[in-house]
């Protein structure tokens, strides 16, 4: 392994040190959500302790205090995915809510009966169904670029899916259940060359990777904050300044309004015109503390220690008889799905937590890649930037025990 502070870091996150059933917490379920640091926990109790008020529209100290900080946890988000303009960072309940934001005040009052929606057959159910909604809105049409058995695009038939009725691309950096790194750089050069948008989801690549997104020039990148070590119930929306100034707001209230009267309403600009009502404000700074702790790791460092995590877990997985791995991308992230023969994901999953391990049963939220593999759920480990060899080693052991239980 490369050298990589994982001790130091390991401390900073206070969950880890305890036991589950008795057996020190081998937790394995980060594409799910990770951990926290102490850091960022730290920065929600001074918020409620010394500087919460309701924000941008108070002048006591409270209020300035708390405005101030939410508006840095925006430049933070801004330099760390280094957008253009803190106009184009939108905060949201999460990448769920970002999708959707996109498909109803992007898609809707544009797309015709007869357009095209490009997605793939890797996709998280949070960018499949809004896509279906928004089709049954509109009359557009959903088309799916299809995968491989290894798990990957199947690039050419996605070149080919490519025409002057696609609208939209939305396809995921890194899928969640198989961690497929899609050749984003290739797709959105393909797209952009017959002018037609894309959007990324974000939400599994952003804490293992560095993203760019004006080196990706994507149109837009969402993701949400419990992922990327931060709070649940915040996510970012990023989109491309003059598509969002185009867009109607999404909801409507307070504080997206520059004017009201009961003869008409007049919008606030960017960013406030899509950030409607009180926002999750302890959250939005408590993604900023997570975000400043893991830039003071390096992304760069990250992505190389769990890279080196995932190889070390496949080759130990190779050797275990009756364990198929699905999945098995040449460009893949930090998980790793797999199936035991005669034992079920669920049974897998039961079994090992009585050991300890936290590992992810089901389907993932992606049911169509199950139906494409021919199985109800895989067992899913998922690495992230705090666990260690040794905690793969418990796991294979923990693995090799269920297939001796169950004969």
């Amino acid at each position: 392994m490369t050298s990589f502070p994982i001790a130091q870091i390991r401390a900073d996150f206070p969950i880890l040190a305890q036991k589950i059933r008795n057996k020190p917490l081998v937790y394995l379920d980060n594409a799910a959500s990770c951990q926290k640091p102490q850091a960022m926990i730290d920065s929600i109790v001074h918020v409620y302790s010394h500087e919460y008020a309701n924000i941008h529209r108070g002048v006591h100290t409270l209020s300035v205090k708390a405005t101030e900080r939410f508006e840095q946890a925006r430049e933070t988000v801004r330099g760390f995915i280094n957008a253009a303009s803190h106009k184009e960072i939108i905060f949201v309940r999460g990448a769920t809510e970002a999708i959707n934001l996109i498909a109803q005040s992007f898609g809707r009052p544009s797309f015709q009966p007869g357009d095209e929606i490009l997605i793939s057959a890797m996709e998280h159910h949070a960018n499949i169904v809004p896509w279906q909604m928004l089709c049954r809105q509109t009359g557009a049409v959903l088309k799916v670029a299809p995968i491989s058995y290894s798990g990957e695009l199947i690039y050419s038939e996605f070149e080919q899916l490519l025409n002057a009725k696609t609208k939209l691309v939305a396809i995921t950096h890194m899928s969640n259940a198989l961690g497929s790194i899609n050749p984003v750089e290739k797709i959105i050069a393909a797209a952009h060359a017959k002018n037609i948008p894309v959007l990324l989801d974000g939400a599994q690549a952003i804490p293992h990777m560095p993203v760019d997104v004006q080196a990706l020039d994507c149109d837009f990148y969402v993701f949400s904050g419990h992922k990327l070590y931060g709070p649940s119930g915040v996510g970012v929306l990023y989109g491309k300044q003059a598509l969002l100034e185009a867009m109607p707001p999404y909801q409507g209230g307070g504080d997206m309004i520059r004017k009201v009267s009961f003869a008409e309403t007049e919008y606030a600009g960017l960013p406030h015109k899509f950030e409607a009502g009180t926002p999750a404000i302890a959250e939005v700074i408590g993604l900023g503390a997570a975000i400043n702790y893991i830039q003071q790791i390096g992304m760069a460092e990250i992505s190389a220690y769990e890279a080196e995590l995932l190889a070390y877990a496949t080759a130990q997985a190779e050797q275990i008889k009756g364990l198929q791995i699905i999945g098995q991308a040449a460009d893949k992230g930090g998980i790793l799905s797999f199936t035991l023969d005669r034992i079920h994901p669920h049974d897998i999953g039961t079994m090992l937590d009585s050991l300890g391990i936290a590992i992810r049963a089901g389907h993932h939220c992606a049911m169509p890649v199950m139906d494409f593999y021919g199985i109800p759920a895989t067992a899913r480990a998922s690495f992230a930037m705090y666990n260690t060899p040794q905690e793969i080693d418990v796991l294979m052991q923990g693995i090799k025990s269920l297939i001796e239980v169950f004969g």
